[in-house]
């Protein structure tokens, strides 16, 4: 485990915390094995930290027909790479490496969304999200006609702009921050679990 500074903003203690947010930290810290650092860096403004991780929850923790887990953490990783958010692509390249179950396409993403082992339909949906991250002013009719026809449903295509446009205020805030990344993501989906 790293000794650096993970913000450039003061961290919160854990006793000092509010008992929901102590509640939290201590569900991912028994699931992931360690608090990631955004946790911890937006754990100052409790409000913030509350708003910020509902909605996150909303987009991230579900399922549906037409736009699965790892998709949706692939958005994550090729937009944030385009926004240059070194936390956001080795933190959710870790859990796409382990949803997709692929040690290879996080990656692969990161550098090149365009050249990675993806299908057609996912590249689709990540020229999608990079429009509505980079350009969103652009999207027309034509962009939603071209999904639809892929099998993306308007659910879908909003998901899939929530995604990047939640992720853009993300990786601004922990560009701001200078936010570290988490050692323990480094390897996370590299290397099977020790039991």
């Amino acid at each position: 485990m790293s000794s650096q500074v993970i913000s450039r903003f003061p961290v919160p203690v854990f006793e000092d915390l509010p008992q929901d947010i102590q509640q939290r930290f201590t569900e991912v810290q028994e699931k992931a094995g360690f608090i990631p650092n955004i946790f911890l860096t937006l754990a100052r403004r409790p409000d913030e930290f509350r708003a910020f991780f509902a909605y996150h929850d909303t987009l991230m923790d579900k399922e549906t027909p037409g736009l699965g887990m790892a998709e949706r953490e692939m958005i994550v990783v090729a937009t944030s790479a385009r926004n240059q958010c070194q936390y956001c692509v080795i933190a959710h390249g870790a859990i796409l490496r382990i949803r997709a179950r692929n040690p290879y396409i996080a990656d692969q993403l990161a550098s090149n969304y365009r050249k990675a082992d993806i299908s057609e339909r996912q590249r689709a949906m990540l020229d999608f999200a990079l429009k509505v991250s980079r350009r969103a002013e652009t999207v027309d009719e034509s962009d939603y006609q071209h999904l639809n026809a892929l099998g993306f449903d308007d659910e879908d295509i909003w998901d899939i702009g929530a995604i990047s446009a939640f992720f853009g205020l993300s990786n601004r805030i922990v560009n701001l921050s200078s936010m570290r990344t988490n050692d323990e993501f480094y390897l996370m989906g590299r290397v099977p679990r020790e039991k």
